[in-house]
């Protein structure tokens, strides 16, 4: 266990010391690409509401994401962090410039006095974040577990699908029984089905 949570905080190291090197336009470009995919995505194009959520650092940039979501008539649901359970509330959020406050782990999330809560089975695709991810769909997240957590509450119909750039794509990644695979990667270069 110990050797696992090691290897995870390494390869956590080595692709923030990758993304940082990029140079900021060719980022840009790359995650043009992956919201393109996504935008052509046939799940994602069927999908009424649509779990996103906002970017840190090293995961794919959403702003763009979800702004176009709207113009596609999507409900655009948002999670807001528990830091004490570790669990977190998804809700509706109709007006990006409005309904976020700063949240717990500084990043922007849904005010609560604003945004209603949307019960889980509702949810018709999820686009997971994270930093690092294989082709049979293993993932690194930020190691709090919030949606490891949350992916086997999902409805079994829910596509849960990552987004990230090639460079974050590793061999394999060390997975724990509590460790969640995605179904489906878009990355700036492809679309990888889990095997």
């Amino acid at each position: 266990m110990e050797e696992i949570g090691a290897a995870k905080i390494q390869i956590r190291e080595d692709i923030t010391k990758i993304i940082s090197e990029l140079a900021e336009g060719d980022i840009a470009k790359k995650v043009r690409s992956i919201e393109n995919r996504l935008f052509e995505f046939a799940n994602f194009l069927e999908s009424k509401i649509v779990l996103l959520y906002v970017s840190g650092d090293i995961e794919v940039q959403t702003k763009n994401i979800i702004k176009r979501a709207y113009s596609y008539n999507k409900i655009v649901v948002l999670p807001a962090f528990d830091p004490k359970t570790f669990e977190m509330k998804l809700m509706k959020v109709d007006k990006i410039s409005q309904d976020l406050k700063s949240g717990p782990r500084g990043v922007p999330e849904p005010n609560a006095g604003r945004c209603k809560i949307v019960p889980i089975d509702r949810i018709d695709i999820a686009i997971i974040p994270g930093i690092a991810f294989d082709e049979k769909g293993g993932r690194i997240g930020t190691g709090r577990g919030y949606y490891d957590r949350l992916i086997p509450n999902l409805a079994i119909t829910t596509r849960k699908v990552a987004l990230t750039l090639e460079e974050q794509i590793i061999p394999q990644v060390p997975m724990e029984s509590h460790d969640k695979h995605v179904d489906i990667i878009i990355t700036d270069k492809r679309i990888i089905y889990k095997i």
